[in-house]
């Protein structure tokens, strides 16, 4: 899947190697009340708690002020964390339960549902509609901006809950576990909207793909 690749180049397994070493100084940095400690948390953790609390929210300026809210109940509570689960998870826990309370709180005109944007699925639960395999093109450089902003545009029409599912676990590479933990659902709710999520991410980008290839073939004639 080239969502992780299109909005973050390093893997996961290399994101999480850093995520991991980085953790054991800034956790040490927050216990010692340090007076920088704040701005490494905002600067490690800011842009990903950022994108989490977008995808529950929908809105950026609700966004900014749920990590706004959520840092400083990390920095109040951090001698509470006792490393029973990753400091990353732990974070994303309290961004994640400060976005759905703000997301409570406001009055919405329609909460968009999946029956809105969900791809058509046979009897047997196998994706029904046909797509092509555009994967080779994802690495061609003259597509790469257009494929970005269609990717962006696809997350955006998500539900909430598929979105921050699919956030957690395509962008910031969380495991599935983890993200259950994190949201209160049973790991096969989460592999559902994961699977369920990429195949429409898909085929939005598999729309794009052709329109480009439309654009081109008249840009050519």
């Amino acid at each position: 899947m080239a969502l992780q690749m299109a909005l973050e180049p390093e893997t996961a397994a290399v994101a999480h190697s850093r995520r991991v070493d980085r953790d054991v100084d800034l956790l040490a940095t927050l216990r010692r009340r340090e007076p920088m400690a704040a701005e490494r948390l905002v600067t490690t953790y800011g842009d990903r708690a950022y994108r989490l609390a977008v995808s529950i929210t929908g809105n950026g300026q609700d966004a900014e002020e749920v990590v706004q809210d959520a840092f400083w109940a990390v920095i109040r509570k951090i001698d509470s964390f006792r490393g029973e689960s990753a400091f990353g998870s732990w974070l994303y826990r309290i961004v994640a339960n400060a976005a759905y309370q703000r997301r409570r709180g406001r009055s919405r005109s329609r909460e968009l549902s999946w029956e809105d944007v969900t791809p058509v699925f046979d009897d047997q639960g196998r994706h029904a509609e046909p797509v092509p395999d555009w994967s080779a093109r994802v690495d061609d450089p003259s597509i790469q901006a257009e494929l970005r902003l269609a990717l962006t545009s696809a997350i955006e029409e998500l539900p909430a809950a598929y979105r921050s599912v699919l956030v957690l676990h395509d962008v910031q590479g969380l495991s599935n576990p983890e993200i259950a933990e994190l949201l209160g659902l049973s790991v096969p709710v989460v592999k559902t909207r994961v699977h369920r999520a990429r195949l429409f991410l898909r085929k939005q980008l598999s729309d794009a793909m052709t329109t480009l290839d439309v654009t081109d073939t008249h840009d050519c004639a």
